[in-house]
């Protein structure tokens, strides 16, 4: 490749924050936008900041020229400085921040944690003792400083229910977006199954969480077609599952969690001129399991798919 493939770094960064679709919407443009090679979340802006441009630009030397290149990490969302680092690296980047109900988000961002033994704290009580669950759901406060950063026109909103209501319309929102044509959806699976569910603890948090540093030491290195491959195996799910199932939230941590966040709610409200009133009232379980059936990111006849 040219100089110029190998200088290129992401025209649209989808920062989050995480447990929003961010891994349905990786799924879906793979294939129609360059992504970085074997990684969803390269985490750069944040975590790898240190190891300089070239270490960034070199996980995009495989991407076509002339197709919009992009990344998506959910991490950056709530992070000061990986914002100001995207504007004093990509000053013309598009970004795009998706939002679900809060309650919601954080109880699947926790079950993830737990899965990960990176929490032993019960749902509620982790949201106000772990910085990177509490937040993430900090709607209102956040998307107003990308906002600051890079302008409306360059900050694309996303809604969580829109997937649920009309995956197609959403998507071809997200196209026009970053500038590539449209991505049909007829002839998938992608409105049927639902991707990177977690549904039960791990048997073991103490192994869990061993192999949870084993994996970010492969990745650390870039190890990461070795990490991908474990993810697809029956080892993960060893690793990682055969405990009992998430419940979801009682309706007092629903109420405490809701009450927490509504006034981001409110001030994401008036951000977007949108009437957000649902995610401001306590959920019934039916309600909850109605929204968990959103779209899933896999093909016909490809695997389904698990990430870290």
């Amino acid at each position: 490749m040219g100089s110029a493939e190998v200088a290129r770094v992401p025209d649209f960064i989808n920062v989050g924050p995480p447990r929003t679709a961010t891994t349905w919407l990786h799924e879906v443009l793979s294939g129609h936008v360059g992504l970085p090679l074997n990684r969803k979340e390269t985490n750069y802006f944040t975590r790898y900041y240190d190891n300089g441009i070239e270490w960034y630009r070199d996980y995009f030397r495989h991407c076509a020229p002339g197709v919009p290149i992009g990344e998506i990490s959910p991490m950056y969302f709530a992070d000061d400085k990986a914002r100001e680092r995207i504007k004093e690296v990509i000053p013309d980047c598009k970004i795009i921040c998706s939002f679900r109900d809060p309650v919601d988000r954080a109880y699947s961002q926790w079950r993830l944690m737990v899965r990960m033994a990176t929490t032993r704290a019960s749902f509620a009580d982790a949201v106000e003792r772990h910085r990177e669950l509490r937040e993430s759901g900090r709607y209102g406060t956040y998307l107003a400083k990308w906002y600051e950063a890079f302008g409306r026109d360059r900050v694309m909103v996303l809604i969580y229910e829109d997937i649920v209501a009309d995956p197609q319309k959403f998507l071809d929102g997200v196209c026009r977006f970053i500038g590539i044509p449209p991505i049909r959806l007829e002839g998938s699976r992608l409105a049927k199954e639902r991707v990177n569910t977690i549904p039960v603890a791990p048997r073991n948090p103490r192994l869990a969480r061993n192999v949870r540093n084993l994996l970010q030491w492969l990745n650390d290195r870039r190890y990461h077609r070795i990490v991908q491959k474990f993810r697809y195996s029956r080892v993960w799910r060893y690793c990682f599952e055969r405990g009992e199932e998430f419940a979801g939230p009682t309706p007092e941590e629903d109420a405490r969690v809701r009450a927490y966040y509504r006034n981001e709610i409110e001030a994401l409200e008036g951000l977007i001129g949108r009437d957000l009133s649902a995610w401001k009232t306590l959920r019934s379980p039916e309600k909850r399991n109605a929204q968990e059936t959103m779209p899933a990111a896999a093909t016909v006849g490809a695997p389904r798919r698990r990430t870290i």
